[in-house]
């Protein structure tokens, strides 16, 4: 039997990059969140033994032997079930390899529902997130879904109160940008003693620490140093998607003065001047992408910003007229544009799993 799944893609909302760790990675503050962008994987277990990637694409980017996410997460799946037999992992690439949408990661993930779909046997929900873990730092939020706030080294994720479905434009560069790369350029950056320019006292501060006490809108976050401006974007999206306003207000749908609830989210966005830190180092190496960037807010995108470490950039609209509107213009610019939306974590869940056998 085969078993296909959706295999999603994520943006960030922010991202907040600390100085390396003892262990070799970095403390991380970042909003994810789902959207309709996806590969579709599928698995089949057979007679035998092994694990077999194709790549319907065959992007030679996409590792077919055990460094692939996919392999990984199959070898832990079998050994956690005490499972056997043959499995093939079909990865059809609709999502851009090196693009900072998490694809490899929503690709393992997706392996791990699936074959567990295959052999109809399921793991437990905190052995799913302690596998997913140690596969990789930004797999864990794929098993949540919607928005969900990332701190550690990422692999740390709690939901959050849903933003609304939003309209955005994905502009997909041809370049492939890599994180490890990435992350060095970082620390070369701050060894640089550039860090004062980057981010007041960004060397003293301590990551985000969370507590649980129940429901989710009960943990309690360690406030750290006041310039950590991913904390106030929090605060104002749970203020906000938990219907209140800034203000304390009752949050109805709609703002006084008319404007819709995605329009008042975009301003508090913008308002906030949340970044993604990878900007700080990607666009003086890839200068077309703060170009790409730059067309985007022409384009009358409300927020734009680079996703993950790169090369994807995103726009998020007030309408899809909007978002309709700006990807005909960027074609124009020959740029790769694709319109999509955010998704919910009710919708991720409901489009995502088992899409045929």
């Amino acid at each position: 039997m085969t078993v296909a799944v959706r295999s999603f893609a994520k943006i960030n909302l922010g991202l907040y990059i600390g100085a390396a760790r003892a262990d070799g990675y970095h403390d991380l503050r970042t909003v994810y969140q789902t959207i309709a962008l996806h590969d579709v994987i599928r698995v089949s277990v057979g007679r035998g033994s092994g694990i077999e990637i194709a790549c319907t694409n065959q992007d030679p980017r996409v590792p077919l032997d055990s460094s692939n996410t996919c392999y990984r997460m199959a070898e832990r799946v079998l050994d956690e079930l005490g499972a056997k037999g043959r499995v093939r992992i079909e990865i059809e690439k609709r999502l851009p390899v090196q693009g900072g949408l998490g694809a490899a990661s929503s690709n393992a993930v997706a392996a791990m529902v699936a074959l567990e779909r295959a052999l109809k046997k399921k793991l437990s929900g905190p052995t799913r997130l302690r596998i997913a873990a140690d596969v990789g730092s930004d797999l864990p939020l794929f098993l949540v879904g919607g928005t969900t706030l990332g701190v550690g080294r990422g692999e740390e994720v709690y939901p959050l109160a849903d933003l609304p479905s939003l309209a955005m434009v994905v502009v997909m560069p041809e370049v492939g940008v890599s994180t490890p790369q990435a992350f060095t350029d970082w620390d070369a950056l701050l060894s640089g003693g550039k860090a004062a320019e980057l981010r007041p006292a960004i060397m003293g501060r301590s990551p985000v620490t969370t507590q649980a006490t129940g429901a989710w809108w009960k943990r309690e976050l360690t406030r750290p140093g006041a310039s950590d401006r991913l904390f106030e974007v929090g605060c104002a999206l749970s203020a906000w998607l938990t219907g209140s306003s800034n203000s304390g207000s009752p949050n109805t749908g709609a703002s006084a003065k008319g404007g819709s609830r995605a329009g008042n989210l975009l301003s508090d966005l913008v308002r906030t001047g949340i970044e993604n830190d990878f900007e700080r180092v990607v666009f003086p190496k890839y200068p077309e992408l703060r170009d790409i960037k730059g067309e985007l807010e022409r384009a009358g995108s409300r927020y734009a910003s680079l996703s993950g470490s790169g090369s994807t950039l995103y726009g998020l609209f007030r309408s899809p007229a909007e978002a309709a509107k700006a990807a005909g213009r960027l074609r124009k610019r020959g740029l790769k544009v694709v319109e999509t939306r955010t998704l919910r974590r009710q919708q991720y869940w409901r489009e995502s799993l088992v899409v045929g056998h």
